[in-house]
């Protein structure tokens, strides 16, 4: 007997911000869960969206370095996992607060901390479910010409050496310019529901 499969919609990363989601500004950071440079430019993110209150959105698109860190493809699956349920930013801050111990299993528990209730998540990851929106991050770093992280664009533009100076530099301008970049159009992607 045949059991049907009903089609899913999974939010893409790039579809994924912190913050105001009409702002003028868009500071978008290519990076991953592992590497110290990220962690350090996470609370520097902290504080510009603190700062900037209302007036700027993040994005966080993934660029695991898996030659180097081999638990950071997962925690980047795991981090698109909990954007399904409205917690990407508590996953995110979960993820850099625990950089160092990013096995599968300790992920999850991070999950239930982050405040995501899916009794599926711990074989999601392992079944490799969100593997398909990280690759497509991965392909668009490279596409960027994206050779090191962090990675940060304000309004699509890089900002060279990513400092709180520089990154609040490239913001200003941006937001003397008065023009905002249009969000990514809504693409649901389907995909087969587990059985």
């Amino acid at each position: 007997m045949a059991i049907k499969k009903d089609d899913i919609i999974i939010i893409e990363p790039k579809e994924i911000y912190v913050g105001k989601k009409d702002a003028l500004v868009t500071l978008m950071e290519f990076g991953e869960y592992e590497n110290e440079e990220c962690a350090r430019a996470n609370e520097i993110v902290k504080q510009l969206l603190d700062e900037y209150d209302g007036k700027i959105r993040f994005q966080f698109r993934h660029f695991p370095l898996t030659l180097i860190h081999q638990r950071s493809l997962k925690a980047s699956e795991a981090a698109v996992a909990a954007a399904q349920e409205g917690k990407f930013c508590e996953m995110h801050n979960e993820l850099f607060a625990n950089r160092r111990n990013l096995g599968t299993t300790s992920l999850k528990l991070y999950s239930k901390e982050a405040g995501v209730k899916s009794k599926k998540f711990l074989d999601d990851l392992v079944n490799g479910f969100y593997g398909w929106q990280v690759q497509d991050d991965i392909k668009e770093g490279h596409n960027l010409g994206i050779k090191e992280i962090p990675a940060f664009f304000v309004n699509d533009v890089q900002v060279a050496k990513p400092t709180y100076t520089n990154l609040k530099a490239a913001i200003d301008a941006a937001l003397k310019k008065g023009k905002r970049v249009a969000p990514a159009k809504k693409t649901a992607i389907k995909s087969k529901q587990r059985a």
